[in-house]
């Protein structure tokens, strides 16, 4: 099927990058400049730092309060107290436990962005917190990122679809989101120090639209600065990010939060948009934008207009959320742990557990035929709510698999829970969380003062750190061979004689966790030992598993079924049962790559990965699927993938030019199945002879469709020109060259179902 996309000449397509004008308002313009001409430099400099962990100063005298901040991955944070990383002891301060990013991305269900989002901003508002540090929508460049459970996917377009409803959703109840990390936040070694060497086309393709969508079309409140450096200069103090595409090409008009201690010098921070330094130390006067910037000012090394620059963009944001003057009688006042809050946690964790195998119909399960159910796998019974850093939630309640499945088969099923293999006790305590931790750890290495090294050199106290955790997990490996012995036999002896057999396993925040990366793409503690050996004796063993990122699976060619969920919430049990036994059809498809082994993986051949000191993002854009495709390696699981207890069936692709350069393409899909069910049809483009190197094809569009049997549905998609597009180096601009590009419609990255051809003269 052929098209005409009617398009000018090449340079004429370079439209993309016009600098994006603010829309002020000018009352709110007015009652900013009103406030700043009342304020002193000293209450200026206190509204731009920390005045405890989680707030910025207050200005009373004037009616300006304190910013309340608070993480919010998968949830509204417990209270801390102010000035140690200590939580308090309140009984008040427990929320929903929300899917993370990552489960959500699985649903490619934008409805589902808007409702978790609106549950976070709605809870947070009720918690009384002003900016929730959520959402984390960076790209997942390599399996191994200890923090990629936070983050939505592989894939740009699919993360902004995402981001921009979750973003809309939190800021209706008057809280900002606060998107994070800006930008390329790709691994967590090295974190504070770590240097990133991309190169502008990778930047602006890969790492950057998602934040760029989040800014215009979600219009995000506010932005987080990330740790790291990109090509020598800290995120925190980058004037290309902060000042050049922020705030000039993008129009940002919003608050510029650090991460916490981001900011490493005084000068740099206050002479580009960093608004508002946060950190993990108490001694709150002596952050670089407290003291060290007005003595700075009184040498006339720094301008106080930079200082008005900062309190207009906190002003701004204040006035947005009402916090301030006669809009304060309006702001929503939120609620927290509602029914509705739980019945969307619920729905969203239902949509988010992807079916990646399912051999002869193996599920789902008949419960009217099982008497005894085995389920074996540690993490049957785990809880993950505790765990992963800033992501860490005092969950109100959080529903196991083996709960899940307990209360939906009730008293007229046996189950039996066998632990399966081992797990060592993590050495946290809900009283010395992570941070309390880490800062000892500064404290007794000096990292403390590598944090605030004006060189940026390496620290050989976090390395130090590192280390000792490597050896730590070492000697664990012992103990784990020794009690798993006993473990395995009676995993196996009792999935004998059962009439279904349910392995959960996995990987938890021991291992998924913000500070470190995972030291290799394997499941731990021996599980696939244990799996082989179930297999052995029950061919039909349910394998499920809950993990924030991909793992290997050498047994995957023998084991039927495989249901895969990333940490779904508090309502995760209820959903697993739900689908297990058939009264959910799933839905889910990958937001990212599943591939056979680490070596596969364009990081792994090109080694810059979790080192130290530098890494250089060599692959380019080929990330994910994209370095699949061009490598012509077929992972196992790849990009978009997820099975349904239906099947549908995709048909009369038409191609249609509209006005404005764009492509107008319908296609229906039909519910072939005796289930109702979804279907998520993914658009990707395919440039055919390019006159530059671009990736084999690249996700544009995408749509989900619910269906019950026999029924079909026309669905109609915009491709538009900056669809065609890539990023000229040169002409600093995106532009979409005449030729012809594929237009591939289909089930997953792999699963092409139809085929046209559109194009641009």
């Amino acid at each position: 099927m052929e098209t005409a996309l009617v398009c000018s000449t090449r340079k004429g397509c370079g439209i993309f990058m016009k600098k994006k004008e603010k829309n002020y308002d000018k009352k709110t313009e007015k009652e900013i400049e009103k406030l700043l001409k009342k304020l002193t430099l000293d209450e200026k400099i206190s509204m731009i730092h920390g005045a405890t962990l989680f707030k910025s100063g207050a200005v009373n005298r004037l009616g300006i309060p304190e910013i309340v901040t608070s993480d919010g991955p998968m949830g509204v944070r417990a209270e801390f107290m102010d000035d140690r990383w200590i939580p308090l002891d309140n009984k008040d301060d427990m929320v929903s436990y929300l899917p993370s990013n990552s489960a959500l991305a699985s649903s490619w269900n934008p409805d589902l962005a808007y409702a978790i989002g609106h549950v976070l901003g709605e809870e947070a508002r009720g918690r009384g917190k002003d900016v929730i540090l959520a959402p984390g929508i960076n790209i997942k460049r390599d399996p191994r990122c200890g923090r990629n459970f936070e983050y939505m996917s592989e894939d740009p377009k699919l993360t902004a679809a995402m981001a921009v409803p979750f973003i809309k959703g939190v800021q209706e109840n008057d809280v900002a989101a606060c998107v994070k990390h800006f930008a390329a936040n790709v691994q967590e070694t090295d974190r504070l120090m770590v240097d990133e060497e991309i190169d502008d086309r990778t930047l602006y393709e890969l790492y950057l639209p998602a934040f760029k969508a989040a800014v215009q079309e979600g219009n995000v409140y506010s932005v987080m600065g990330a740790y790291n450096k990109i090509n020598g200069t800290h995120c925190c103090e980058n004037k290309k990010l902060l000042d050049f595409i922020l705030r000039m090409e993008w129009g940002f008009d919003g608050a510029v939060i650090s991460d916490w201690g981001g900011v490493h010098k005084t000068k740099e921070a206050a002479q580009c948009s960093m608004d508002l330094e946060m950190s993990v130390f108490p001694d709150f006067e002596e952050y670089y934008l407290a003291k060290p910037l007005k003595d700075a000012i009184a040498k006339g090394e720094v301008s106080e207009d930079m200082v008005d620059a900062k309190v207009r963009n906190l002003l701004r944001m204040m006035l947005r959320l009402k916090m301030i003057g006669n809009r304060k009688d309006t702001r929503k006042a939120g609620a927290y742990n509602t029914i509705a809050h739980r019945e969307a946690a619920l729905h969203t964790a239902r949509e988010s557990m992807v079916l990646l195998k399912n051999e002869n119909h193996t599920l789902p399960l008949d419960a009217k035929k099982i008497k005894k159910l085995v389920v074996i796998g540690a993490n049957a019974a785990k809880l993950h709510s505790d765990g992963g850093g800033s992501a860490e939630i005092k969950a109100l309640y959080e529903i196991c698999p083996l709960a899940g499945l307990k209360m939906y088969l009730g008293g007229n099923t046996r189950v039996e829970y066998v632990k399966g293999y081992y797990v060592p006790e993590n050495p946290k305590t809900f009283e010395q969380n992570w941070q309390a931790a880490s800062l000892d750890d500064l404290k007794d290495t000096n990292v403390g003062q590598v944090v605030k090294a004006q060189d940026g050199n390496e620290s050989e106290g976090l390395r130090k750190t590192e280390e000792e955790r490597l050896a730590r997990i070492e000697k664990e490996q012992e103990e784990i061979h020794e009690k798993n012995q006993k473990l395995f036999a009676q995993a196996v002896e009792a999935a004998k004689d059962a009439d279904a057999v349910i392995f959960v396993g996995g990987l938890n925040h021991n291992i998924d966790s913000e500070g470190f990366d995972r030291i290799d793409m394997k499941l731990p503690y021996e599980q696939d030992i244990l799996i082989e050996e179930l297999l052995k004796v029950r061919k039909d063993t349910i394998l499920t598993f809950v993990g924030g990122s991909p793992v290997e699976m050498p047994w995957r060619d023998k084991a039927r079924a495989i249901l895969w969920s990333y940490y779904a919430g508090m309502e995760t049990g209820n959903a697993f049962a739900e689908i297990i036994f058939g009264e959910v059809n799933p839905s889910a498809k990958l937001a990212e790559t599943f591939p056979a082994r680490y070596e596969d993986c364009a990081t792994a051949k090109n080694g810059q990965f979790g080192t130290w000191g530098k890494i250089r993002l060599e692959e380019g854009l080929y990330c994910g699927y994209r370095h699949f495709d061009r490598q012509h390696i077929a992972p196992p699981v790849c990009f978009g993938h997820g099975l349904s207890y239906t099947q549908f069936e995709y048909s009369a692709l038409t191609l249609k030019a509209e006005k404005g350069k764009n492509v107008k393409l319908t296609f229906t899909v039909k519910n072939t199945g005796k289930r109702a069910g979804a279907e998520i049809a993914q658009v990707y483009i395919a440039p055919i002879a390019p006159k530059e190197d671009r990736p084999d094809k690249e996700l544009k569009t995408f749509t989900k469709v619910f269906l019950t049997p026999g029924r079909s549905k026309k669905i109609s998609l915009l491709l538009k020109q900056e669809d065609f597009a890539y990023f000229d180096v040169q002409l600093h601009d995106f532009i979409a060259d005449a030729g012809d590009y594929e237009i591939l419609v289909g089930a997953s990255c792999e699963d092409i179902r139809l085929r046209g051809i559109a194009t641009l003269v």
